[in-house]
């Protein structure tokens, strides 16, 4: 049960990075009027992972200092992910599962 979890875990950690991916890869193309947003398909599309990927976006939106019109958000959320979120759940999936715990420092 609990290697399900994990695993359950760290597919949606991936799911959410790529639609993070995603919707900066959109974003700048929408930006740049690679892709009309016009669009019933392509407008859908952005509008799905908007809606994804706002929530978590937003609050680090309010922190990081405006940039002019380049938004880092979404590379401090795939940090945060990457760096501390997907150790962490490993760390305690390894500790839960050998019933013992190392430091997380590699």
């Amino acid at each position: 049960m609990l290697t399900i979890l994990y695993h359950a875990i760290m597919y949606v950690l991936t799911l959410f990075t790529w639609a993070l991916i995603l919707s900066a890869v959109i974003s700048m193309l929408l930006a740049f009027n690679v892709l009309d947003s016009r669009n019933r398909i392509v407008w859908s599309i952005a509008d799905f992972l908007y809606r994804i990927t706002d929530p978590v976006l937003r609050p680090v939106r309010r922190v990081l200092p405006t940039m002019g019109n380049i938004d880092f958000s979404p590379w401090v959320v795939l940090l945060v992910i990457q760096l501390l979120i997907a150790p962490l759940v490993e760390h305690i999936y390894l500790a839960l599962v050998g019933n013992t715990l190392q430091p997380i420092i590699y």
